[in-house]
């Protein structure tokens, strides 16, 4: 067979703004995709709409955009799995698709964080729960579903410890206007784009207290700093912080009101309540959990990690957001 016809399907286990972006970029590219989402309402609505309106209004799904109500419906001939949900939601995930008629034989996941109760990689939760034979992929980098969806240009990183993995979840995606690049190091790649989340949340803090593009500059370098520390400590390459799934995302989503993470920060700067705030991004913000665990994980590995230690004192300990940036600003000084 040729052409899309010779091309595997793919099920992208998520149906918010990110998992329903990429389904609808990796049936441009010719494979037919199956979408679901936990919520049988929502996914009725999709499929009548062939459109996801509450997150990517105005935009009609291809046609090879299969809408699922319910997981069972999945067909047995489609092995390969893309598991975009929270990262509180992961473990669960992964538990549902074993026990399917026919379980995955690659599971990929765009998911970004730390488990809550564990600071665990959603890697490490994969290697608990799925078998070995089960191949592994994660996708990060630099994009936001809107702009995916749009079809604007993009670049991602697929990291695999298997470079055929890599590649082969890299062909879902490396089309059109996107690029997916790969490379090995899993862990860098998740630590850059769960980190990432959490020094957008103080960037926002920055911001909405008005301290101005200085001391935003000054908290995505430092917070580049941190991350790399921690990454490497972990078992990440240093030069994985400098590409598109640490650098690059870092800077997209510190410095665009795009990033739900950045809109946390945003209205904590300006006085607001955490929950209300999130209840008015209608969205998942995934700095908030991951602040938590990634300051339990900097402990446990002795990182010192400041800014996020701040952002941890924000959202949780009630420290007033110009307390937080005053703690930074008033640091002994140190060498770079």
């Amino acid at each position: 067979m040729t052409g899309a016809a010779a091309k595997s399907p793919v099920a992208v286990i998520g149906a918010g703004s990110w998992g329903t972006a990429l389904a609808m970029h990796i049936a441009k590219g010719g494979r037919t995709v199956y979408l679901w989402g936990h919520e049988p309402e929502q996914m009725r609505a999709l499929a009548k709409d062939r459109s996801n309106e509450h997150f990517l209004p105005g935009l009609t799904f291809p046609e090879s955009v299969q809408v699922l109500v319910e997981l069972s419906e999945l067909p047995s001939t489609c092995r390969q799995h893309l598991v975009v949900v929270p990262s509180h939601a992961f473990r669960q995930v992964l538990r549902t698709l074993l026990g399917l008629p026919a379980p995955p034989r690659l599971v990929a996941w765009g998911t970004k964080g730390l488990e809550k109760d564990t600071s665990l990689l959603m890697s490490n939760i994969a290697a608990e729960e799925l078998p070995p034979e089960i191949k592994t992929s994660a996708i990060s980098g630099p994009s936001f579903a809107g702009e995916v969806a749009r079809g604007l240009p993009t670049a991602i990183t697929v990291a695999s410890e298997n470079s055929e993995t890599a590649a082969e979840v890299s062909s879902w995606l490396h089309h059109h206007q996107f690029r997916a690049y790969t490379q090995e190091d899993m862990i860098g790649v998740q630590v850059g784009g769960a980190l990432k989340n959490v020094m957008a949340i103080a960037a926002g803090i920055s911001d909405g207290l008005g301290f101005g593009a200085n001391a935003r500059a000054a908290l995505i370098t430092r917070g580049l700093a941190e991350i790399t520390r921690l990454g490497v400590k972990a078992g990440g390459q240093t030069e994985t912080f400098m590409g598109l799934a640490g650098l690059g995302d870092l800077v997209l989503t510190c410095t665009d009101d795009q990033s739900r993470n950045r809109r946390v920060g945003l209205g904590l700067g300006k006085g607001g309540a955490l929950q209300q705030i999130i209840d008015q991004i209608g969205q998942e913000a995934e700095g908030v959990q991951s602040a938590a665990a990634t300051w339990e994980l900097s402990r446990k590995l002795e990182v010192p990690m400041p800014i996020t230690e701040q952002v941890d004192n924000v959202l949780y300990k009630d420290l007033p957001a110009l307390k937080a940036v005053q703690n930074l600003l008033h640091r002994d000084p140190k060498h770079e």
